[in-house]
């Protein structure tokens, strides 16, 4: 499994817990609003994201996520950002 494949397993795990939704209805090409997330239920998403991958999401930055695949894209990002990202790999 990639680095890409694991975030975006995770990124689905979180999402799935923090919307008590099964994982398998998530997928990396689902949008926010066919999971019946909304706006509320996005910040929630990215709170447990930032515990997760120990990442900060810009406020920004977090408005642009409307689907699995930003997120897993956002989270990306930010990991590679940080100063230990070779650490974490």
């Amino acid at each position: 499994m990639s680095t890409q494949e694991s975030i975006e397993a995770r990124v689905i795990s979180v999402i799935a817990k923090t919307q008590h939704i099964p994982p398998e209805t998530v997928t990396a090409e689902s949008t926010f609003v066919q999971l019946n997330i909304d706006s509320l239920d996005g910040l929630q998403i990215l709170f447990a994201l930032e515990e997760e991958f120990n990442i900060d999401i810009p406020d920004d930055a977090g408005r642009q996520i409307i689907s699995v695949q930003e997120a897993v894209k956002g989270v990306s990002e930010l990991l590679a950002q940080k100063p230990d990202a070779q650490a974490a790999q």
